[in-house]
Parts: structure tokens; sequence; C-alpha cells
């Protein structure tokens, strides 16, 4: 700890103290401290820790103020200790009124610091300790993260509700007799999902505690490069720190009436099925609520600024899931704003949606540095939209300080920070990720997935007369026998003059599962006819 002095006639020096120790030894500068040795505990004791510092400055104050200080049987702990000092500089008469304030009281020493328990964060704290590294994680919600608690994982339990529902609808289409006639049953659902969801909370805990994380619970922020306090009453000092506190979703807050809305976060608190929803959003987030209220009974809106939903995604995909959607009942309202929020949504050309049950932002996430960009003792530079800056190998600008994740901006997928948290701990050579040919999927009904370059996208990286493109539709079989028709699509964007193929986009039952075993082949380079 660094040495602490008063100034006046004599000066003590403390080893072991914090900054409420300081505080009391500031206000009595200048006078003359006169140590009671009968009231300080064996001075050959070793553990000169805190504890030492609050009997050393106690018994000081005691002494100038004529006030008691504490009487202890035996060793003190530390709550005692500090308890006892700040009782008796508070009714010190040479202290001015202000009371004294409750700053850091411990400081802990780590090999390595993660801020954020998500899927990212605690994939590299494990990691770490299994090297056998010192390693501490701080959290302030619940373990998991945005997927386990409030994004993918909740969300498939809802996906797969959404589509057993139009399962259900297709029965009589095979001969088997099946009316659901509104009894689904929401809550049945929701308390199976939670419990299920703290389930998961739980082992990522006992996977945690298995490798020999500490985990902190509460909010952290720098105060220097290599020191980072959390809930003011602890500080953490690491050689290495990592910053994973993914983002949150956006609202905007210049909308009257915006706090009626809920957020993609909300969703996953509703006690019941809206009876009318309004999604504000065209991204992926928007498209998929908007499908699983839809399929689960919901009436709903979709407000879109543009006419475009998924801009950036391939347009075979664009087109098929809009068209989709459409048939299916969903309404949408292009080149529209919501203007406010009342017991009805007022639209930015005049138009009003009565009767909504649920008014849902779906506008975007970003990044969760506002505690960064705020007060940093660290200096973190941060980009234009809040992302923490990272290098190739997830460095940020600080030496030992890095940041994996939807904090960092880059392709903002769970296994994607996994990924980037398992290669912060590789050697340099094997660290640097490749974002190229990463696979992702839009849950929407049925769902959509994507691999590479979008047309648009190749167009201007390669040229048109560089590319060929391969499209084709189908009737899958189950759809042979239903009412509804859904085809599946499917896109192959391939680079001349070897066809090599940069880009796949599908839309179709299954589309989800299918498209694993072919970005793998993309990720390998292979040409349209190995395909």
């Amino acid at each position: 700890c660094p040495c602490l002095t008063a100034t006046g006639i004599i000066a003590i020096r403390i080893v072991g103290c914090g900054a409420r120790e300081a505080a009391v030894l500031g206000r009595f500068a200048g006078q003359q401290l006169i140590i009671d040795g009968r009231a300080l505990a064996d001075l050959s004791r070793t553990d000169l820790t805190s504890t030492f510092c609050c009997l050393l400055v106690g018994s000081a104050v005691s002494s100038v103020s004529s006030r008691k200080f504490g009487r202890f049987d035996g060793w003190p702990t530390q709550q005692q200790a500090l308890g006892a000092l700040i009782r008796v500089a508070n009714a010190a008469s040479t202290l001015p009124t202000k009371q004294i304030m409750a700053p850091v009281g411990r400081l802990l020493k780590f090999d390595y610091l993660v801020i954020g328990g998500g899927s990212g964060g605690i994939a590299s704290a494990r990691r770490a300790a299994q090297y056998g590294a010192k390693v501490a994680l701080v959290e302030k919600a619940r373990l998991g993260g945005t997927c386990v608690n409030v994004g993918c994982v909740p969300k498939k339990v809802m996906f797969n509700a959404a589509t057993l529902v139009e399962r259900a609808h297709d029965m009589p289409d095979y001969g088997i007799p099946c009316q659901l006639n509104g009894h689904f049953n929401w809550g049945a659902l929701k308390e199976k999902r939670d419990a299920y969801i703290k389930r998961l909370n739980g082992i990522y805990l006992g996977n945690l505690q298995k490798s020999g994380v500490e985990l902190f619970e509460g909010s952290a922020r720098f105060v220097a490069p290599k020191l980072v306090r959390v809930n003011d009453d602890l500080e953490i000092e690491a050689s290495h720190i990592l910053v994973a506190v993914g983002g949150r979703p956006n609202v905007p807050t210049k909308v009257p009436g915006h706090e009626l809305g809920i957020t993609s976060d909300g969703f996953f608190e509703l006690e019941s099925l809206p009876r009318r929803t309004v999604v504000v959003g065209v991204g992926y987030i928007g498209i998929e609520l908007a499908g699983i209220l839809n399929a689960l009974g919901s009436e709903v809106h979709v407000i879109s600024r543009s006419p475009r939903i998924l801009r950036n995604f391939d347009g075979l995909i664009q087109d098929s899931i809009r068209d989709e959607m459409m048939q299916n009942g969903v309404k949408f309202l292009w080149n529209e704003n919501v203007a406010s929020r009342q017991l009805q949504v007022r639209l930015s050309s005049g138009a009003t949606i009565e009767g909504v049950s649920a008014l849902i932002w779906a506008m975007g996430r970003s990044p969760s540095t506002d505690w960064l960009a705020a007060a940093d003792g660290a200096g973190i530079a941060l980009d234009s939209a809040g992302n923490v800056r990272v290098d190739e190998f997830q460095n940020t600008n600080v030496p030992g300080v890095y940041a994996v994740g939807d904090v960092a901006g880059r392709a903002l997928l769970t296994p994607v920070a996994i990924a980037a948290a398992a290669a912060s701990g590789r050697p340099a050579a094997e660290a640097k990720l490749d974002y190229s040919n990463i696979p992702s999927v839009i849950f929407s009904h049925p769902p959509a997935g994507t691999c590479g370059l979008t047309q648009e996208e190749a167009v201007k990286k390669h040229g048109e007369k560089n590319l060929k493109i391969y499209q084709s539709d189908f009737l899958p079989m189950y759809f042979s026998m239903t009412e509804h028709k859904p085809r599946f699509r499917i896109k192959l964007i391939c680079l001349l003059p070897t066809e090599r193929v940069i880009g796949l986009h599908l839309f179709g039952e299954a589309s989800d599962e299918i498209l694993q075993g072919f970005s793998v082949a993309m990720r390998m380079a292979r040409h349209q006819n190995r395909f």
C-alpha cells in the first residue's frame, strides 16, 4: 500500500491502509498525534493489514480528541476496527462536521481480471484458470450475459413454441385432428423457460467454481490501467484485464412516451401474450420477435423507416422473409417512425394504431461502454459508436487490457465472442481471428441462414463480371400435404474463374441446420462443383 503521511510535528507511515484511514489523518494534519501504545496490537504481528491501520489511526485520533477508542477482546476484524475508527473520528471535536466517507476497504491482487460474466468473459476466465492463473470475474447481473438471459437461448425457446403452434395448424392436413382454439398457455411456457434459464445460471456458476475463478458481484470501473474498483468497497489489481461487458438495446428516448414501450429484454418479462403488438425495427431482432408473436396469435404491426428489412442481409433473404411474413398476416408500415406512445401509437405520418398491448423497441443494440466514456481511469479508446477499439488480437490501446464480444462491435454472435476469448489465451501466432465466412441464422418463420458475402457486397468487392450467381427454389416434401406452401430458396455467389463459393444464402425449413455443413465447406474454400 502506498505510504500515507499526516503533515505535522510528527509523520506517521502506515502500511496496508485504505482511503478511509487517509481521510482521518488528513483531517488532523498539522496537529501533534500522540500514539497510545496500549491501544495498539502487538507490533511484532506480521499481518499488518488495514485492521492494524484502523487501530493505529483510531488511537491517534483518540489521543488528540480525548475521545474513547474502542476496546476489543483479542485481535478485531477489519470491520470492527474500522467501525470503531469512524465512530471516534466522527465524535472528535477537532473534526469538521462532515462525516467520514466510506471508500475502498479492500485491495485484492489477481493475475487476470474479467469484467463481464457473459459467454465470452466466462470462457476466457475459465481458460486462463486452466493455465494456472489466479483469476477473478466481476458481473453485476445474472451469469451468462445477453445470450443466456435475454437473447438467443430464451428466444429459441419461444421460436420453438411458435413453430409447434404452426405445426399444430398443419396437423389436420395430415389427418390428425388438432384445434388449439386459443388454448396456448403463455404463463406455463414462461415459467418453464425462466426455470431453464435459472438452471443455466447455476451451471455457469458451478463451472466458474470448479475452474477456481473467484466471482465478485457488482459494477466495475477503472481507476488506473491495472486497477478496477468494484462497488466502491473493493479494489482489484490485475496484470491483465479483459473487458467483456456486452451490449444493451437501443431506446429512442426523444420519443414522447418511449418509456411505455419495452425492449427485447422486456419481451421476456411479459406475463401474457399481447393482443396487439407494435414492433419498431426491421433488423433480425425485430423480425424474429414479430414472427414469434404472430405465430402465437398476436396481431403484429412492424414499423420500418425504409422499404427494406434486414439491410445487412442478401436480397434473397430480405424479399423471402418479408413476403412470407406478410402472407402470414404481419402488417408492415413502411417509411414510418413512432412519433409518440400513449394509449395508442402515433406514427410520423399522423396515423395511429389503437388498442396496442405492447410496443417493442427493436432498433438495434449498442455496446455497454457508458461507464468507460464517463469515467475511465485507464484511458481505453472507444470508436464513434462507443465500441472498444481493438486490434486483430483483441488488444485495446492500453497494454494488458483486452476486449471481446459485443463490446468490441465485431460480429455480435455468441460463438464469435467465445472464439475470441479462447484465441486471446493462445500464442500470438494463433490468436488472430478470421471474421470472414461466419455463419448466422435468422429465426424467422421459416428460418434463414447466411454465410459469406451478400450479392451487393460481392459486386462491390470483386466486380459483377467476376461473379457467377446460382439460384434455385423448391417445395419441401413436408409442405406438399399442407395448405400453406412456403418454398425453400437458395443462392450461391461464386468467384470466377474457379467458381469458389464466397456467399451462401438460404431461406426455408431447416435452413438453420443445413447451413452448418456448407459453411465448413466455404471455410475450406470449396468450389461450386464440390458443393
